[in-house]
């Protein structure tokens, strides 16, 4: 990965492809460039996240997601290269024990709301649980690691209780479901 983008208009791709790390040209279509184009709108929802306020363990582990984003990004752009190791999804799992452990426990469904910051990381949820998808659908294709699947499919989980979390930092709630069934049984 040493190539450097030193021009970023460059025409290469006006034909409906576009280069990936090894040099092999594919269609803008494929499988991959639709996960690495997952995997890239999930690092930039984060980046408007963070935008919000938000206690700072809760940036800290943010901002080291986008890093792993970055390197799961460049894993897909290179077919067979390694970038995010088995480590990351190790400090998502511990991240996901921190966080839950301090809030109560889910009785009812939640709806994707609350202040902005909770509502932002369950945008967030939702583009990588497609971003998992898209990585999921490739790998039926192509030899894939384990690690970027199990990394979307916890930090999807994660951004769920990061959303729960940002809605009690100033004494806040989520905002349940009210459902006409679940309140007339």
């Amino acid at each position: 990965m040493s190539n450097r983008l030193t021009q970023i208009a460059t025409r290469t791709g006006d034909a409906g492809t576009t280069g990936l790390g090894d040099n092999q040209r594919v269609s803008k279509n494929s499988l991959r460039v639709h996960a690495m184009g997952d995997v890239d709108e999930l690092n930039s929802s984060i980046g408007v996240l963070l935008c919000e306020e938000m206690p700072q363990d809760v940036r800290d582990v943010l901002v080291e997601i986008q890093h792993q984003l970055f390197n799961l990004g460049g894993e897909l752009s290179i077919p067979g290269f390694e970038l995010l190791k088995a480590e990351a999804v190790l400090q998502l799992d511990a991240a996901l024990e921190r966080y839950n452990a301090d809030l109560p426990r889910l009785k009812e469904f939640i709806l994707p709301a609350g202040n902005r910051g909770a509502a932002l990381a369950h945008v967030c949820r939702t583009v990588a649980r497609r971003a998992e998808r898209a990585v999921v659908a490739l790998g039926n294709e192509e030899a894939l690691k384990d690690a970027p699947r199990q990394y979307l499919n916890r930090l999807s989980d994660l951004m769920f209780v990061l959303a729960r979390v940002l809605n009690r930092q100033d004494g806040g709630d989520d905002v349940y479901w009210k459902s006409e069934r679940v309140t007339s049984a």
